[in-house]
């Protein structure tokens, strides 16, 4: 895109500072943005101010749909293996890409015991519950 004079505009937002309390010609008169009576209305508020942690937490930004630092692992489940897999064939992350199982290489992966599994297959790589230990060896297959 070329520069043209309707396409520039300035680095520094221009924004008038909000005057108030200058009477009610200026649209912010009367009570002056501060509505009506109150420990916050009144002059000399500024020394009111929250202290220690919570202050802290409440100063602080929030994100919309912020995830803690400890990310869940994939939950799948023996059923979902089931439906996917053949006799002999080793789960992993790579084989789990490839499957749509699991959507990025560093996922965390955990094998949960819901449903119930009638093919031998090999596990590498994944946490697993005890119960999908148990029922897994049952079927025939081995986790590594």
């Amino acid at each position: 895109m070329s520069i043209k004079l309707h396409n520039i505009k300035p680095s520094i937002k221009r924004k008038k500072k909000k005057t108030i309390g200058r009477g009610n010609g200026s649209g912010h008169g009367s009570y002056a943005t501060k509505g009506i009576k109150g420990q916050k209305a009144r002059s000399g508020v500024g020394g009111l101010k929250l202290k220690g942690m919570r202050h802290i937490i409440l100063s602080t930004p929030k994100l919309k749909g912020f995830k803690s630092i400890h990310a869940k692992p994939t939950a799948l489940t023996l059923t979902q293996l089931d439906k996917k897999y053949q006799n002999g064939e080793t789960v992993d992350i790579a084989t789990l890409l490839e499957k749509g199982l699991v959507r990025s290489k560093r996922a965390d992966i955990k094998i949960l015991a819901s449903g119930e599994i009638s093919k031998s297959i090999v596990i590498k790589g994944c946490q697993i519950s005890k119960g999908a230990i148990e029922k897994i060896v049952k079927a025939g297959g081995k986790v590594e």
